[in-house]
């Protein structure tokens, strides 16, 4: 079984915010593998995905900071090995609708990130989605907590689903084929 974990923080506050970005794909993968997020015997919301390959998609209700809690607790309870996992998780770092996939590293700042490493160690793959740093002057947590702006809507729906092909190729193909196929460049922005 593969568990894709987007990440996030619950409630409609932070609906369509940068810092959701996760979430948004995640909602992608369900639309498109037509199932829906229920609860689950951890602080998550999930949606199991059945077939050749066997999928669970997760987002965490413990909030940003505290990811690593149910991530850890759904690869004990469902026994998923840590190279089955997927985290998808904005980037501040990377501009707009760019994807950088990689097989483990380093937190890279990312409080959901330290969170996870901090309970399941750094060996699991994540999928990093550019929502742009903004204006250097504003808080960095303000800005992740932004929701997008309107000139950057059709940019973020083409992400989205960018990434949602990522994320259903480290199903079908590993992540190496996610890093050899989605991180060299975004053929809509190449000339």
């Amino acid at each position: 079984m593969k568990l894709i974990v987007g990440l996030g923080n619950p409630g409609a506050k932070y609906r369509g915010t940068r810092h959701n970005i996760g979430f948004a794909v995640l909602d992608e993968l369900a639309a498109r593998w037509q199932v829906s997020f229920e609860s689950a015997p951890v602080d998550a919301l999930i949606a199991k995905v059945r077939g050749a390959d066997e999928v669970l998609l997760a987002k965490p209700l413990t909030f940003m900071n505290a990811s690593g809690e149910a991530v850890g607790a759904l690869l004990r309870y469902y026994k998923i090995e840590i190279a089955d996992l997927l985290v998808v998780v904005d980037d501040v770092q990377l501009p707009l609708g760019k994807i950088r996939a990689r097989v483990r590293g380093s937190a890279g700042g990312h409080n959901g990130l330290k969170s996870i490493v901090a309970h399941v160690g750094d060996a699991f793959s994540r999928l990093r989605i550019g929502v742009g740093r903004g204006d250097p002057r504003r808080d960095l947590a303000d800005h992740v907590l932004t929701r997008f702006d309107a000139d950057e809507a059709a940019e973020v729906e083409r992400v989205t689903a960018r990434a949602a092909d990522a994320a259903s190729m480290f199903v079908t193909s590993g992540i190496g084929a996610v890093m050899n196929g989605f991180n060299g460049g975004d053929p809509a922005t190449t000339e």
